[in-house]
């Protein structure tokens, strides 16, 4: 494998000099539960071609947009680069850091009014996605089952080993009976992973694993009900053992895994580097389409499935 070295931070802020820049802020607490600052440079070379470089993590007081704007001068002026050069400005949604009048976008419109707002393509969809699931109390007490689930599952070595090795062996035995299709990359180690909140294209994922190990998780939570010291842990697991024989829990995760995998192909898409806003807008409206098929003409289909999968289940 041939690799590409990186080029030197310092050459590449030479290389910026006067010219017009973007900036992309994120802002997250570290382990020592310290707020950061991350900015990355976007700038056009001479050659016309878009790069985009990490500039620095930066320890912020908090993360008010006074606070991040101090810190946002403070690593600019310390690599020479001019607010006035900026043409463009990228985050997430957070209050704090779009707010019209108070937000880190507004302070910095105030100093230079051709520093334009850009929200995250991703994030937005990632931001619709959780509203509508919200508004659907049958989805939302889905995932929060599908939470004390994994929760449950993997709380321990024991219990995250036997989950991996009754995988294991099920695919083994699968594909001693030949069904299951073999070949390079198929097959692999599958773990049951919580999904993160602010990452609503990693339920899918979840989703997709907490189908493909049905059985075993079933035989896990059994196994933890039978373990049980106490009669709470008891009551819980065999909760979450009836709330998964449902035929309405099958089917919910049925419908998340197909609507999640449109909008995960589309949030995939957006955050190609090579991606353009007219290709973007496209892919949008392809994927709208594909979710009113869903609306319109997916119902039987995905009834059938259901029915298919919980009679085998």
């Amino acid at each position: 494998m041939k690799l590409v070295q990186k080029r030197p931070k310092k050459a590449i802020l030479a290389e910026i000099g006067d010219k017009k820049f973007v900036i992309i802020i994120d802002e997250a607490r570290d382990t020592s539960i310290k707020e950061q600052m991350a900015l990355i440079l976007r700038f056009v070379n001479s050659q016309g071609q878009v790069i985009e470089t990490f500039l620095r993590i930066e320890h912020v007081i908090d993360t008010s947009s006074s606070s991040l704007k101090q810190a946002l001068d403070g690593m600019l002026s310390k690599h020479n680069l001019s607010i006035k050069n900026l043409r463009g400005q990228g985050y997430d949604g957070a209050s704090n850091m779009r707010g019209e009048f108070h937000g880190l976008q507004r302070r910095i419109l105030d100093e230079n009014p051709y520093a334009f707002y850009i929200h995250c393509f991703a994030h937005q969809l990632q931001l619709a996605v959780v509203f509508v699931a919200k508004c659907c109390s049958s989805v939302m007490d889905f995932f929060n089952y599908i939470n004390l689930i994994v929760n449950i599952v993997n709380v321990s070595c024991k219990k995250h080993d036997q989950l991996a090795q009754c995988h294991h062996d099920n695919l083994v035995q699968r594909l001693e009976n030949d069904d299951m299709l073999r070949g390079r990359g198929r097959n692999q180690e599958t773990n049951l992973s919580r999904a993160g909140d602010t990452r609503w294209g990693s339920h899918h994922k979840t989703l997709c694993h907490f189908q493909l190990m049905w059985t075993i998780v079933l035989e896990v939570l059994e196994n933890v009900c039978q373990d049980a010291t106490n009669l709470a842990q008891r009551t819980t697991t065999t909760g979450l053992l009836e709330k998964m024989e449902s035929f309405e829990f099958v089917l919910v995760l049925h419908l998340m895994i197909k609507v999640l995998g449109k909008t995960n192909a589309l949030l995939q898409c957006l955050q190609n580097k090579d991606q353009n806003i007219i290709r973007a807008i496209g892919l949008v409206g392809v994927t709208k389409q594909k979710l009113n098929e869903i609306r319109h003409h997916g119902w039987d289909a995905l009834l059938e499935e259901t029915k298919g999968f919980f009679s085998q289940a």
